[in-house]
């Protein structure tokens, strides 16, 4: 799959609000994710801390790609991300912010790109650049026939 491609996950409902998640990538394990109570009973990570994840991930990495490349030293990055909810004038809970904390070992610290990828990183970073600008999403509910009930974006 090219950078500008798709790719298709999926989820099957378990039993109450837990959901096997399959990824289309041959060794990836399957994830559980879950609500908090009082929904749910917090079997795995619900979309907020996946989301959340996903940016700190993302960040992380291509920090340490800009710095490393393909010679990325082995525990030299380690991450830590909070997501703050609020609720918006709906009193609708949304995510109000991500803070994402990476703390890069010695070894990354003494590259001599340094200073250049800190201008660099957050601009490659897919999933953080994407949340910044904020990402269309299309939503479709169909019947087990396959007939169209609902389409919204």
């Amino acid at each position: 799959m090219s950078e500008a491609g798709k790719f298709t996950i999926h989820l099957e409902q378990e039993q109450g609000y837990d959901f096997r998640v399959r990824f289309d990538i041959d060794d990836a394990a399957e994830i559980l994710m879950d609500e908090p109570p009082p929904l749910g009973s917090n079997h795995g990570p619900n979309a907020s801390r996946m989301l959340t994840a996903a940016a700190a991930n993302c960040l992380s990495a291509s920090l340490l790609f800009c710095l490393a490349k393909q010679n990325a030293p082995a525990n030299s990055v380690r991450t830590e991300a909070t997501c703050t909810l609020q609720r918006n004038d709906k009193n609708r809970l949304r995510i109000g912010h991500i803070a994402v904390r990476i703390i890069a070992g010695d070894e990354l610290l003494e590259s001599k790109k340094f200073d250049r990828c800190l201008d660099l990183f957050e601009d490659f970073c897919v999933v953080t650049a994407s949340l910044r600008q904020g990402i269309s999403v299309g939503v479709e509910i169909v019947n087990e026939a396959g007939d169209v009930l609902h389409r919204g974006e």
